[in-house]
């Protein structure tokens, strides 16, 4: 008997796609934690945003909480990629924890312009996502009142100013490029004095993969992202995607979240992947087309990275 024929789809592979330097670091720490001292090692709040890496890294030993005062004084814990306020490593130090923070040395650069900002005196404005465990890290780095949040142009005009004539403002570093702009433009507008920082806050890796979107989106008939639904730079890649016309846009966390009536008759397919997101979890989705159409891969590269972050030297040293 013979087998039915393959309808033809090109799929366009995104270049960057899925793990970012920040997130490879962070991961390594938890990994090299539980080597140098054994399970169970402590996690506060997810490692990264992807529920394969934690699994994972909870079979090797890893114990996620949300608060500090979850863990057991006795054992050693890690702070997680997106950062912490001041006051969680400062509670650690007091209890006499060993603790070690795998915050994205790029979360962390905008914690220290933040803090130097304060030093100026200025009051800061932060652009991003209120609950977003970054925003809530960024913002508790300095007294309360002294951070204020705004999430769209509109929010601009309602922010309530200590003195117009002395803010800064920074940003989350996983924000949709284009939506920033905007909003940073609301900001100049309401408040010519406002100080930026000296280098862009969105990340490279941000930037990179919402770059490389663009560029397939518009020969695509559809678009998947892989990542998690409280991932913020894979939700932004569906948005990017739409907006850089794609009809179709979607996140999924694995191949089995594909929608397959939705793709019925597509000659076209856009593949990408947020930075927590392993490479495995793509390739399983590649897979899955494989499966059902007769694939022709196009890697499409916009960006080549070759960022690596160290990891903390207390992981560096015996123990």
């Amino acid at each position: 008997m013979t087998q039915p024929q393959l309808a033809p789809l090109t799929l366009y592979l995104a270049a960057p796609r899925g793990f970012c330097a920040g997130v490879d670091r962070a991961i390594k720490i938890v990994e090299m934690a539980l080597s140098k001292w054994g399970a169970p090692v402590y996690v506060r709040h997810e490692i990264v945003h992807n529920k394969y890496v934690v699994d994972d890294l909870r079979a090797k030993g890893a114990v996620f909480v949300e608060e500090l005062d979850e863990c057991p004084p006795d054992r050693p814990v890690i702070f997680s990629a997106h950062g912490v306020p001041k006051a969680v490593p400062a509670e650690a130090a007091r209890r006499e924890m060993i603790y070690v923070d795998a915050t994205c040395p790029l979360v962390s650069k905008v914690h220290m312009e933040a803090a130097r900002h304060h030093e100026r005196g200025l009051q800061i404005v932060m652009i991003g996502h209120a609950g977003h465990p970054e925003t809530i890290g960024t913002m508790g780095q300095l007294p309360a009142g002294e951070v204020l949040l705004v999430e769209t142009p509109d929010d601009v005009a309602s922010v309530a100013v200590r003195d117009p004539g002395q803010l800064a403002y920074v940003t989350q570093t996983t924000l949709s490029v284009d939506d920033t702009i905007d909003i940073v433009a609301a900001l100049q507008a309401r408040f010519p004095a406002i100080v930026g920082p000296h280098k862009e806050d969105i990340c490279y890796a941000t930037t990179n993969r919402q770059e490389a979107v663009k560029a397939i989106a518009p020969n695509c008939d559809a678009l998947l992202v892989v990542g998690a639904p409280n991932s913020s730079n894979s939700r932004r890649l569906v948005e990017v995607a739409a907006r850089a016309g794609c009809g179709y846009a979607q996140l999924v966390q694995r191949a089995s979240d594909i929608d397959w009536r939705a793709l019925e008759g597509i000659g076209s397919m856009g593949i990408t992947a947020g930075a927590s997101a392993p490479e495995v979890l793509i390739n399983e989705v590649v897979d899955a087309f494989r499966a059902r159409f007769d694939v022709t891969v196009e890697v499409v590269e916009t960006a080549q990275e070759n960022v690596e972050f160290k990891v903390p030297r207390v992981l560096r040293e015996p123990a």
